[in-house]
């Protein structure tokens, strides 16, 4: 009977340790979770499916991340990211000057060791070109509890210069142009970013008696429909049946994303924690995801139109296709080492 209440207790603390695990660490559990049901079932979640992405997820799913921000964020806090010019120069010239600069480098070591075909080469360059997405970098950096106000600020600021920037870059590097309707995609960004910051930010005041009291979840909010987000784009990389390259080029491709990316984020938080920039780690924290990460949702529809008819579209895309939802998943992984980082120095500073 003393064995077995010893297993018994033992299992029990066994069954605690689990719980707190996955309760720590629920979202890189989800992170995996969506990537592996994407890959069973692409169907559901691919532009077209049963989820339809195009109208959940491009519109709703967005729009309820910024609304989520609006409710959330105090006034006082996004008026002085607003204020932040030196956060906000250094974001944006990172992201579209240094990158794009950085990539051609990487392009011509492709070229002279003939790592990869000239078409998926093209697609490193013109992921450089890309701005700065509107969802993820928001979410992964409230997650970590970073400068949320200052990532929302840069992501709209960044998606909007993007708008005549990319194809701008994307012509100087590749020798392309196309008609972008820059007005429709104008207009797009307005109804879900701006409008559901601006309506947020209108009822908060009216309600914060109400959030006080119920203390509303939104980081777990955001970060579900960011799993959602992630959920959709690997079910359109798995259904893509236009990628019929040798696994060996796609697995360079893969090879050379994380690569990149963990590079970008490496130089970013060396440079910003350097005595040059002497940014706050929350800045940090908002520089690392918003300085890095590209977007998907702006890169597709703008391709299409400039390779319009163009049988290499299918090529150039794959490495933005694969390097938005990495850019996802190594920035979950490393939310919690940097949470940690972020605990630490709020836990050292002075009372």
């Amino acid at each position: 009977n003393f064995t077995a209440l010893l297993y018994t207790i033992k299992f029990e603390d066994m069954n605690h340790q689990a719980m707190g695990f996955m309760k720590k660490n629920w979202f890189l559990i989800g992170l995996f979770c969506a990537i592996l049901l994407a890959h069973v079932e692409p169907r559901i979640g691919k532009k077209g499916g049963i989820l339809m992405p195009e109208i959940t997820i491009k519109y709703f799913a967005v729009s309820l991340i910024f609304l989520n921000s609006g409710l959330s964020l105090k006034t006082e806090e996004l008026k002085h990211a607003i204020s932040q010019v030196h956060l906000h120069t250094f974001i944006q010239m990172f992201t579209l000057v240094f990158v794009p600069v950085f990539m051609q480098f990487i392009a011509i070591v492709m070229m002279n060791h003939n790592l990869l075909n000239d078409m998926l080469i093209n697609g490193f360059i013109i992921v450089s070109c890309m701005p700065p997405p509107v969802s993820s970098a928001v979410i992964l950096t409230k997650a970590v509890g970073g400068n949320d106000a200052g990532a929302i600020f840069n992501s709209a600021l960044g998606s909007f210069l993007g708008i005549f920037v990319s194809p701008s870059l994307i012509l100087m590097t590749l020798g392309l142009i196309g008609d972008v309707p820059f007005v429709k995609i104008f207009a797009q960004l307005c109804g879900t970013v701006v409008l559901p910051i601006a309506i947020g930010q209108y009822l908060r005041p009216k309600i914060i008696d109400w959030m006080e009291r119920t203390k509303p979840p939104f980081g777990t909010i955001a970060s579900v429909t960011l799993l959602l987000i992630i959920y959709s784009a690997f079910c359109d990389t798995f259904s893509n049946a236009d990628i019929s390259i040798p696994h060996s080029e796609l697995l360079t491709v893969l090879f050379f994303v994380i690569v990149i990316q963990l590079t970008l984020l490496y130089l970013v938080f060396t440079v910003t924690q350097s005595s040059w920039c002497n940014f706050s780690r929350p800045d940090t924290v908002c520089a690392m995801y918003c300085a890095t990460h590209k977007s998907l949702t702006l890169g597709i529809p703008m391709l299409k139109i400039m390779y319009s008819g163009d049988p290499a579209l299918s090529f150039i895309t794959i490495p933005l296709l694969m390097y938005h939802p990495c850019q996802i998943v190594i920035g979950g992984i490393l939310a919690p080492q940097l949470k940690a980082w972020m605990l630490e120095h709020s836990q050292n500073m002075p009372i």
